[in-house]
């Protein structure tokens, strides 16, 4: 999809896939305007538009800002991400997530913007099906994390059934890699992704990485992750943004590959990459942690016209090695 000057508010911008789909947004000459409190981005990880600080709950500046720019569309990062801090702060994450939620609805309305693509997540399923995530399987979300996104979400089905907005939301599974420009990557502080903190333990800046149990009804008995190159996920809102031009309604798709990796996996594919096997302990099993997660794709692949296309293991680890050794890490951790 290719556009000539339009603008699109990119709540969240600053953070790890907000900032690739702003690039991937201005490649296709989109101008995207970043609208983020900085609470876990990064200034220097907006370079492809302006840079509007607030907050996302404030829905006249959220407004103010669409205004201002002039813009035509919403893609909503903008959330508190941390599954295992929110079991301990429920009432902050729904009063970010689904309270942002509701207020860039709001300033929707008030600015008659009418297309917006939300960013969920594939962690609500009820894993126990036993085979790859549908989007119309049960829900079973186990933190309050997943809970404020399935409440987003029928915020955003209200609005949609009500005729106010077209909306796509793309349940994300495990967003990682690297830009292959190393101008941005994955930096979270602190870090909880396998794949970052895996790669640090290998460079030597980390201790020794834990697996957190082993003996899962899994091949290895480790567990099982569907992996998507955050560049993949990226292309993915450009797709969805898109499907906003079309269709006035709601509508949820999975975005993963369909195929996944366990952790012992990832660790002796960051050693090969490296040169030398990754060391690791063996620890307890985490509560909660189910043994498989792995989207199905389809609907995306067949209404979208989506493809993974760099979201190998191999390509996601070498992007990820890649942007942690690159002297520009530095301005972001």
């Amino acid at each position: 999809m290719a556009n000539d000057g339009g603008r699109v508010l990119v709540t969240g911008g600053a953070g790890y896939i907000g900032a690739h789909t702003a690039k991937a947004l201005a490649e296709r000459g989109w101008t995207p305007i970043v609208f983020d409190n900085l609470g876990s981005g990064y200034r220097e990880a907006v370079r492809w538009g302006p840079l509007v600080e607030g907050d996302v709950r404030d829905a006249a500046a959220v407004a103010a800002t669409i205004r201002e720019f002039g813009c035509e569309a919403v893609i909503h990062f903008a959330a508190l991400i941390e599954a295992g801090l929110s079991v301990g702060q429920p009432e902050r994450f729904h009063d970010v997530n689904v309270g942002g939620t509701r207020s860039v609805l709001a300033a929707m309305a008030a600015t008659d913007v009418q297309r917006l693509v939300f960013s969920s997540t594939g962690s609500f399923y009820d894993t126990s099906v036993g085979r790859p995530m549908r989007e119309d399987d049960p829900i079973a979300p186990s933190n309050p994390y997943a809970e404020t996104k399935v409440a987003a979400e029928g915020l955003i089905r209200e609005a949609c059934a009500a005729g106010a907005i077209s909306a796509v939301a793309l349940r994300y599974f495990n967003a990682s890699g690297a830009d292959e420009s190393g101008l941005i990557g994955e930096a979270h502080q602190p870090e909880s992704h396998l794949i970052p903190i895996a790669v640090e333990s290998a460079l030597g800046l980390r201790p020794p990485l834990t697996v957190n149990g082993t003996d899962y009804p899994t091949p290895d008995g480790s567990c099982v992750r569907d992996y998507v190159h955050v560049g993949d996920l990226a292309e993915a809102h450009l797709a969805a943004l898109e499907r906003t031009l079309t269709h006035a309604d709601f509508r949820a798709f999975n975005v993963g590959t369909g195929r996944g990796y366990s952790v012992l996996e990832v660790i002796g594919e960051i050693g090969r990459v490296i040169g030398q096997p990754l060391a690791h302990e063996i620890g307890p099993r985490r509560a909660g942690d189910p043994s498989s997660v792995v989207a199905d794709p389809s609907r995306a692949k067949a209404e979208l016209g989506w493809t993974p296309r760099r979201s190998s293991l191999t390509q996601i680890v070498a992007s990820a090695i890649a942007w942690r050794k690159n002297p520009k890490y530095g301005r972001f951790a």
